[in-house]
């Protein structure tokens, strides 16, 4: 697969009426100049000016990622593209990390500072779309990035180039390493990278993550665990010899119908969601063979810990009574993102600083064709808006928590959706393959760049960054939501049948 690297581009160009001016002269300077001027530019002036001129390659690769679609664990076009693109600018790679073939990391520098920069690139199934301001599935597709994850990857590792090349070039001192993370839909890569002490030599790491707002601050998230009930009964006609069967749906049916019981004696903050992921295949054959998929969210890792037994015992229950036989399948657990205002200030600052959004005309019309569509639109021109997300809980839950329990982290949001557009959705997907996605993403890169570039120019924003991080953690320190013993979910996107069998 040919790599894109940006000094393959002789020239670039962009809508006039997408850029400010301040960031047309950013682009003259960066093709017009020669490089004895360049370098005499401060890094984070110089590092931003490379996050430009790598903006048309970025796109490029992000439309890629957004055309393949894949899904966790099974990233291995994105996987390719990114790690090879960054290999091209100079990274030491390391592929197949954790046992996870799809988990990178790559290195540039030596020595401290160690800045981490996260980068994921999963799809979500059921959501494949055209880039339309209306429903329409692309023949033959399922998955499509409803969380924009082809422009969360690629955001980061153009990020990752732009400091890579000040430590190349000897401007600052340090490492920064991009990190591969596949499957955070679900599949708790990350935890896996943290278990094999991939974290342990970091001292700071940044992410963040599109979104229809643009948002930073000291904010956390929902700790989550993921488990599929399979269901082993026993296969009859349904008419002629119901008396003989043992009905694994019916198993489904009463665990679904016990934990839509459990949520009026459980904590207000719980989220208990599910789908049946397997429940037979014909009316008058009883199913020998069925599974539900949950997910069982909780502020507080230890609260869920205890919720998550209950909604065990709403599956032996449905086993019990149906006289079928249960196999838990535990998919990982996550913890709740570890919040750090000493780095949430920085981001958040550079974040209002950076924000140039601005829709062409083009999108402005798109955007309006879509607003019809949501149930909860917002004015275009919130775009513009950062909001401070300080104090706050996050509804939703990654495995980025689990990064911030060893290492202090922080990330934040930029707008590359139609503001109101819900996460998980298609028309989250249509946007993705649209100019605001691509100015979204490349906010992004300014943002990380200027943070990572701060924190090497002021190590005393490190130390006070890691000071923070100890007295919030406590003494309990980490404590994983997965057993020690289970290993990456490699196939947990793969449809499940009763030779799923572990």
């Amino acid at each position: 697969m040919p790599i894109l690297d940006a000094r393959s581009f002789p020239s670039l160009s962009f809508p006039l009426c997408s850029r400010t001016a301040g960031l047309l002269l950013a682009i003259v300077f960066s093709l017009c100049f020669s490089s004895g001027n360049l370098q005499s530019a401060p890094p984070r002036k110089r590092a931003n000016e490379t996050v430009t001129a790598l903006e048309e390659v970025a796109w490029t690769n992000a439309k890629q990622i957004w055309e393949w679609a894949e899904p966790g664990y099974q990233e291995v076009n994105s996987s390719e593209l990114l790690s090879s693109w960054l290999a091209s600018e100079g990274f030491e790679i390391e592929r197949g990390v954790a046992g996870i073939p799809t988990a990178f990391t790559a290195t540039v520098g030596e020595g401290s500072p160690v800045i981490a920069i996260l980068g994921e690139f999963d799809a979500l199934p059921g959501l494949a779309q055209k880039s339309v301001p209306y429903k329409e599935t692309p023949e033959g597709k399922d998955y499509g990035h409803g969380c924009g994850h082809h422009l969360f990857g690629v955001a980061s590792a153009t990020a990752a180039i732009a400091v890579g090349r000040e430590i190349l070039n000897r401007n600052i001192e340090g490492t920064v390493r991009y990190y591969g993370c596949p499957a955070e839909e679900g599949g708790s890569a990350k935890v896996f990278l943290v278990r094999e002490g991939l974290f342990d030599d970091v001292d700071v790491a940044l992410h963040w993550h599109p979104s229809s707002i643009n948002a930073a601050g000291d904010r956390s998230s929902l700790a989550r665990i993921a488990v599929k009930f399979r269901f082993h009964g026993i296969s009859a006609h349904a008419a002629a010899a119901p008396e003989q069967a043992r009905s694994a749906l019916d198993a489904v049916e009463l665990t679904n119908i016990a934990t839509q019981m459990l949520r009026e004696h459980v904590p207000e903050e719980t989220r208990i969601h599910h789908v049946i992921t397997s429940g037979g295949s014909a009316p008058n054959v009883v199913p020998d063979f069925a599974e539900v998929y949950y997910y069982v969210r909780h502020p507080d890792a230890s609260t869920l810990s205890e919720i998550y037994e209950r909604v065990v015992k709403c599956a032996q229950a449905g086993a019990l009574a149906t006289e079928t036989e249960l196999e838990v399948v535990n998919e990982g657990g996550i913890l709740d993102i570890l919040p750090n205002n000493t780095l949430a200030e920085i981001t958040l600052e550079n974040l209002k600083q950076l924000n140039d959004l601005e829709y062409t005309s083009e999108d402005v019309t798109f955007a309006l064709k879509l607003q019809s569509t949501l149930s909860n639109p917002k004015p275009l021109m919130s775009v513009r808006e950062v909001i401070n997300r300080s104090g706050e809980t996050s509804s939703g839950s990654t495995d980025v928590g689990d990064v911030s329990w060893v290492v202090p982290t922080t990330g934040f949001n930029t707008a590359c959706w139609v503001p109101g557009t819900p996460g998980h959705s298609w028309q989250a997907v249509a946007c993705g393959g649209r100019e605001m996605a691509r100015s979204g993403m490349t906010l992004a890169s300014r943002v990380l760049t200027a943070t990572a570039i701060d924190l090497f120019n002021q190590p005393e924003l490190i130390k006070s960054a890691k000071m923070e991080f100890e007295r919030r953690r406590g003494k309990n320190g980490y404590r994983s939501l997965i057993p020690p013993d289970q290993g990456p979910p490699l196939d947990y996107r793969k449809p499940t049948t009763n030779s799923s069998r572990d």
